[in-house]
């Protein structure tokens, strides 16, 4: 697979978002890979898909020595699941730091986007590190064009 054109830049990039993220939240891989621009000499659609998988080398590249200040337990998959290993003892580690930060599972093992999910650091700091604003995993607010069902209870 295709590396980031500056490694070390590129994981330093994901750790310092990642640092953002506050307790009790979640992001995505895909989130975290929207808001750093296209590597130069890489095309977005191919960023577009290797992105992600990027941010997911970054996190499992962080050491015990990076791990108090990089708090890799909050970025999970689009899905709203855990992507390591089901069982496995970095999995449950994950799992046990986000319920310990009031991060709740449903019955399918996915957290809820709408509860727990980020939107992103707000947008001095985006701008000041030439950062872009991610997209949202919540769901979107009903239209006011919209009809209403209106409720009877």
């Amino acid at each position: 697979m295709q590396m980031p054109p500056d490694q070390a830049a590129y994981y330093q990039t994901v750790w310092d978002i990642v640092r953002q993220v506050p307790a009790g939240h979640v992001v995505t891989f895909g989130q975290i890979a929207v808001m750093i621009p296209v590597p130069e000499g890489i095309e977005p659609d191919v960023y577009q898909r290797i992105g992600p998988r990027w941010v997911g080398n970054a996190m499992n590249a962080v050491t015990f020595r990076d791990e108090p200040t990089v708090p890799w337990h909050r970025v999970i998959n689009s899905k709203g699941g855990i992507s390591l290993e089901e069982g496995s003892a970095p999995a449950t580690r994950q799992r046990t730091r986000l319920e310990a930060e009031g991060v709740r599972f449903d019955s399918k093992d996915l957290i809820d986007f709408d509860v727990f999910g980020w939107d992103g650091p707000d947008d001095d700091w985006l701008q000041e590190r030439s950062l872009l604003r991610p997209h949202s995993m919540k769901t979107p607010p009903p239209s006011p064009d919209e009809p209403q069902q209106l409720s009877l209870f």
